[in-house]
């Protein structure tokens, strides 16, 4: 019961328990250093939540960004720990009393190919920089194509031996009547019969818990994660209590309170295998579903409407060139959106106006990175080109705050970089809108269209880099501080009118620029 306790107190503190067994040899001098070790270990195992879903996915993102970087050095040996952290985790698979030998077999054999791939690459990083070559060659890409696929069809194969273990539990778990004969030899305080089942019901319960183990490195979303992970910790301490429960009832018969809580526990036990026939069946259908969705992607546009033409196409696979177009533009916009999230948290206060407008923006292109590998929340060619219209809109806004920002910069180099580069704002804006609105028919150029879209947004994301770096340094020089920038500048601008009125007109794709014979240039305010 107290550890049971213990773990109601760890969820409940969201990992806090480490601080409370600091405190514990002070607080409650009745429990022994083996207790409190014993605690600690627990945490350690409920802290350990990286799934080997999450080990691939890092290494697959890794490989595809050698696209750029050529498979240079540094990221040979990131590459390298990456795989080995994946094959480290693979051995919860192929060390399982549970996995079948044929699972087992293969998936060493898709370890030491996916190794294989991988060095494959290496090598041809090592003739790149030999060669001194900058670009991207078509040995590179077939190399990193067949270390994908390696990942792969290892990423298929443990999703399929944790679900087949999973699934045959599921029948364990309406065939075997162990708990009731657990239970009924404790009633009766025959001691032989219960230490039989015990024996019995504790292979069982290591079972139940192997694959709850093998669904949380399966597990494609946090939630489900964080509950297998949660579900197979609250496992291992209840089977402990069913066993005590039970011994404690076998010696004290009579006793109405050991048998409540045999009745207690008995009754949990049952909900947490429910529980993981729960989580089975969520992770098979997200299993399900993640096939499904890459499957339509390689088609574009889908069925349904685009916002391009109301008729629906058959979806068609798209060949290796625009896949891998796709897919490099997509890497470099994700690039972009590390960089830009690099510069904003380097800020003293990060709750500024320009801060929201660049994190907002580069959660946008992020989204919209992610629509190239088939992931995340954009589903349809017309959910991105959607967001490419609110993306707009917000550098539009942020345009806006940026040219405030300019008039408290005193005048010099810094300043006529940071124009330079807000200049290009408006002229990146208009090329995003105009091809959003291009109207588009067919397979063919729905995918153009798609592309344009994708390298409009990384090159107006690459001058808003550009403009966030140059604000960060001028503000850091001159001390400006952006919580009273707004009303500053509305109160002392003389430009106010002016910002007021450069506003994009979304009919027409066209900007209503200050006028330049108002007398003052409103690029390079003379201040």
């Amino acid at each position: 019961m107290r550890q049971a306790m213990e773990l109601i107190n760890f969820v409940a503190k969201d990992g806090m328990i480490s601080d409370a067994c600091a405190d514990i040899p002070t607080v409650q001098n009745n429990r022994s250093p083996h207790n409190v070790m014993s605690i600690m270990l627990c945490t350690e195992e409920l802290e350990q939540s990286n799934s080997l879903y999450n080990a691939i996915k890092h290494f697959e993102d890794i490989v595809e960004i050698t696209r750029m970087t050529l498979v240079g050095p540094p990221y040979r040996e990131r590459l390298k720990n990456a795989l080995d952290a994946i094959i480290e985790r693979t051995q919860d698979f192929t060390d399982s009393a549970y996995t079948s030998h044929a699972h087992r077999e293969k998936i060493l054999l898709l370890c030491d190919r996916a190794r294989l791939e991988l060095n494959q690459l290496f090598r041809i990083g090592v003739t790149l920089d030999q060669s001194e070559c900058t670009s991207p060659t078509e040995d590179l890409e077939a190399a990193i194509l067949q270390v994908l696929r390696a990942t792969k069809d290892l990423k298929q194969e443990l999703q399929d031996t944790a679900l087949d273990q999973a699934h045959e539990l599921i029948k364990l778990f309406e065939e075997n009547d162990v708990l009731n004969y657990l239970k009924t030899a404790a009633l009766a305080g025959d001691q032989d019969r219960l230490e039989e089942f015990s024996e019995k019901f504790t292979e069982y319960a290591e079972h139940v818990q192997d694959a709850c183990k093998l669904l949380q490195h399966i597990a494609s979303t946090e939630c489900t994660q964080v509950t297998s992970k949660n579900t197979e910790s609250s496992l291992k301490v209840f089977a402990a209590q069913v066993l005590n429960s039970c011994r404690t009832v076998a010696v004290h018969p009579m006793c109405e309170i050991s048998k409540e809580n045999l009745e207690v526990f008995i009754e949990m036990w049952n909900l947490l295998c429910q529980d993981v026939i729960s989580i089975y069946k969520e992770i098979s259908e997200l299993c399900r579903r993640d096939i499904q969705y890459k499957t339509v992607y390689m088609s574009l546009p889908r069925p349904g409407k685009h916002g391009t033409t109301s008729k629906q196409l058959k979806p068609l696979k798209l060949d290796v060139e625009e896949q891998a177009k796709i897919a490099k533009l997509g890497l470099e916009m994700k690039l972009l959106t590390s960089e830009i999230d690099a510069e904003t948290e380097r800020w003293s206060s990060t709750e500024n106006d320009l801060c929201k407008r660049a994190r907002s923006m580069s959660q946008m292109a992020f989204s919209m990175y992610q629509f190239t590998r088939g992931e995340g929340d954009l589903k349809t060619t017309q959910d991105l080109f959607t967001q490419a219209e609110f993306f707009a809109e917000e550098a539009n806004k942020l345009y806006k705050l940026v040219r405030q920002f300019s008039y408290l910069v005193p005048g010099g180099q810094h300043k006529n970089e940071l124009l330079e580069y807000l200049d290009k704002v408006p002229t990146f804006v208009q090329q995003l809108q105009f091809t959003v609105k291009n109207p588009t028919v067919g397979k063919a150029a729905t995918f153009t269209k798609v592309d344009n879209v994708i390298q409009e947004t990384k090159n107006l994301m690459n001058v808003i880099s550009k403009v966030v770096t140059t604000c960060l340094f001028c503000a850091t020089k001159y001390n400006i501080d952006f919580h009273s920038l707004t009303s500053q500048t509305q109160t002392a601008s003389p430009y106010q009118n002016d910002l007021e009125d450069y506003v994009f007109d979304r009919s027409t794709s066209s900007s209503n620029l200050p006028s330049k014979d108002s007398g003052q240039n409103s690029s390079k305010p003379n201040i």
